[in-house]
């Protein structure tokens, strides 16, 4: 049977529609193009930082308080206040803001006791927190990190809505410190190396540099 004009027109017109369909989702997986959308990992680029790790000491003394205190939320038009670990954010038992997740009351970590081992460190809330944390970063780079870029709202979605209004804030600051000062390349993250990050050289008694 012979086709009019008219429908062989409107197969074609069909077809290409889904062509153009299924182009369109393919596009939308994972990587997309949309300069809003949420990639699904974090990638750490395997050339100039390979391997190095990020301070555990910075961490717990600088950018773990971060997550405790009590910051202005700016969501829906609408000012409000609340931590980054509060139940339905990213608290680690009633979170639901995605992979990253804060155990709130995690103890900090005495690092001058000898007995506080690499391993038994690894085996703390504290680190549980560090390497939550250390998953949304891309090590050296402070414009690839969500840590960095979602509670700054800079090309991705967040749900906790605007947590830091500019790059000016002082979390940011410590944040950026942080990724972009990590441990001498084949030393971990305990690397007394680490200490230059506070003034004085010391996690116990000096303050959190950021500069």
């Amino acid at each position: 049977m012979r086709m009019s004009s008219s429908r062989q027109s409107c197969i074609r017109l069909f077809g290409t529609s889904l062509v153009a369909l299924a182009t369109l989702g393919v596009a939308s997986c994972g990587g997309s193009s949309n300069p809003i959308d949420n990639p699904t990992t974090v990638v750490n680029d395997p050339g100039t930082l390979t391997g190095q790790k990020l301070s555990f000491a910075y961490f717990q003394k600088c950018i773990n308080p971060i997550f405790l205190a009590q910051l202005q939320i700016q969501l829906n038009g609408t000012t409000s206040t609340n931590t980054c670990a509060g139940s339905g954010c990213h608290a680690s038992d009633t979170g639901t803001g995605g992979a990253f997740r804060v155990v709130p009351a995690a103890a900090a970590v005495d690092l001058t006791n000898v007995a506080n081992t690499p391993d038994v460190i690894r085996t703390s809330d504290m680190y549980k927190n560090f390497y939550s944390a250390q998953g949304e970063v891309v090590v050296g780079s402070t414009t690839q990190s969500r840590l960095l870029l979602k509670p700054q709202l800079l090309g991705v979605l967040h749900g906790g809505g605007l947590i830091f209004p500019s790059a000016t804030d002082p979390n940011v600051k410590l944040i950026e410190y942080w990724i972009s000062h990590p441990a001498p390349q084949g030393q971990d993250e305990f690397s007394t190396a680490t200490y230059a990050m506070f003034t004085p050289a010391d996690p116990v008694t000096g303050t959190c540099n950021t500069q």
